[in-house]
């Protein structure tokens, strides 16, 4: 599907600034507004029959304005110049009867990003939903012909989406870009006489030839179920424990909400007061870089208007920053670092880390424990940071994977499993905004029965 954006650039430009002139007709000490337009396309097949073909077109203007210290926010579908006027006297009514905070407030002039970098962020997919379910269909039968085990499938599914957006306030910022996104998944399912087993595998990509042949994806996510068979139990031992790259990359996930301003200024973080502090061990870098071209987690500035940072967030495995909006950081008494509405590219690093230390050499290392293949479950409790998830994976013995396992609980604490951090591999994947090879981990609580 070739992304239809019916409205230019200019247009949004125009309503954007026209809704900031009716809040301060209405009275508003300040005012922010962004407008949107976005389209896509989805389809998912199953065993080669079309389940969904879903199409997206959505536009809406969400204004956010400030009498002093108080604050409200509104939103519309309706870009004529009367539902425009409704929004924000809803808005600037919600204001009026809000108590005062003295966090509230657009972000310092000199935060924002005036001059935005261009990322490269725009690649529309030219394809239709026949090609669309040609491309599901090739994914899904390449996991059928590895094997006749491969009994049935969750499904395959493609998707491709665009949009576009403009961002203005009172401050006289005005800005925006077009972005896109797509993917293609697979999710099959293996049998044989010991049970049964799914697995799944994923590409995405901001450009449509950037992502991976569909036979490909069919291909390893067939393999993943397959390796899956036979899988048994352990019994509870501490133990090193490998967690593969896409799992490694929740573990950066569960960093940047313990790291998040939110959990921090309602002292529901174990991070709190924490910066200058020992956090990981001291091999490990995490570094932020919202400028990466083309990257799923970049952009020029964040929901707020306000310039990101290329910055070391640990550095020797020092906690050197968080992640903080102009509101959370005004409620810490710190400044914004640009990270209103999450991080950018999430990078995690070891100065241990060798080019051949790819999956092969990582199971070497961890020689005798599980490699954590899929987490299952919540568990993590980001106040305290203790850390308990149901997993499945594979067994490791002599360095060599054994056979598969399931039913397990890995438990921790994530201080100590920072710090625990042994290496990290050269086997990096990108999921989203996190980058991250296979991550070994010193010394886990591994639950069985």
């Amino acid at each position: 599907m070739t992304v239809r954006l019916s409205i230019p650039q200019d247009q949004l430009r125009d309503i954007a600034l026209k809704t900031l002139e009716i809040a301060k007709e209405l009275g508003a000490t300040a005012a922010a507004c962004e407008v949107s337009e976005s389209s896509g396309l989805s389809v998912t097949t199953r065993k080669a029959v079309v389940e969904t073909i879903e199409n997206t077109r959505d536009k809406g203007v969400a204004v956010t304005v400030y009498i002093g210290k108080r604050r409200g926010h509104s939103s519309t579908s309706d870009f004529a110049q009367r539902a425009l006027r409704e929004a924000v006297q809803a808005a600037y009514d919600i204001a009026r009867f809000t108590a005062e905070d003295d966090a509230a407030g657009l972000p310092d002039e000199d935060t924002l990003e005036r001059a935005p970098a261009e990322l490269d962020l725009f690649h529309p997919w030219p394809i239709d939903t026949d090609e669309a379910i040609r491309i599901a269909q090739r994914a899904e039968q390449a996991a059928f012909d590895v094997s006749s085990n491969v009994v049935n499938s969750e499904g395959a599914n493609v998707y491709a989406s665009g949009g576009h957006f403009v961002l203005a306030n009172t401050l006289g910022f005005v800005a925006g870009y077009p972005y896109s996104r797509h993917s293609i998944s697979v999710a099959p399912i293996a049998r044989n006489g010991k049970g049964m087993q799914r697995d799944d595998w994923y590409s995405a990509s901001r450009a449509p030839e950037e992502l991976a042949e569909p036979e490909a994806i069919g291909r390893y996510a067939a393999q993943r179920a397959l390796a899956r068979l036979g899988a048994r139990k352990l019994r509870t031992r501490q133990c090193p424990v490998l967690f593969e790259a896409p799992v490694a990359c929740g573990l950066l996930g569960n960093f940047v909400q313990a790291a998040s301003g939110g959990a921090l200024y309602r002292k529901a973080s174990f991070l709190v007061d924490a910066l200058g502090k020992p956090l990981f061990a001291d091999h490990i870098t995490v570094r932020e870089d919202p400028f990466l071209a083309r990257a799923l987690g970049s952009s020029p500035f964040d929901e707020e208007g306000v310039r990101g940072q290329r910055r070391d967030v640990v550095a020797g495995g020092v906690l050197t920053g968080y992640f903080l909006s102009t509101y959370s950081a005004r409620k810490l008494g710190m400044k914004t670092t640009g990270n209103a509405g999450g991080a950018h590219n999430l990078e995690l690093h070891s100065s241990l880390t060798q080019p051949g230390d790819g999956f092969v050499q990582m199971l070497r290392k961890l020689d005798r424990g599980p490699l954590v293949t899929e987490m299952i479950g919540q568990g993590v409790n980001v106040a305290t940071g203790d850390y308990s998830r149901g997993a499945t994976g594979f067994w490791v013995e002599g360095g060599r994977i054994r056979h598969p396992v399931e039913e397990i609980t890995v438990a921790g604490n994530l201080r100590e499993m920072f710090r625990g951090v042994r290496a990290v591999g050269a086997d990096q994947v990108i999921r989203g905004g996190r980058i991250s090879g296979s991550v070994l981990i010193e010394n886990m609580t591994v639950g069985g029965s």
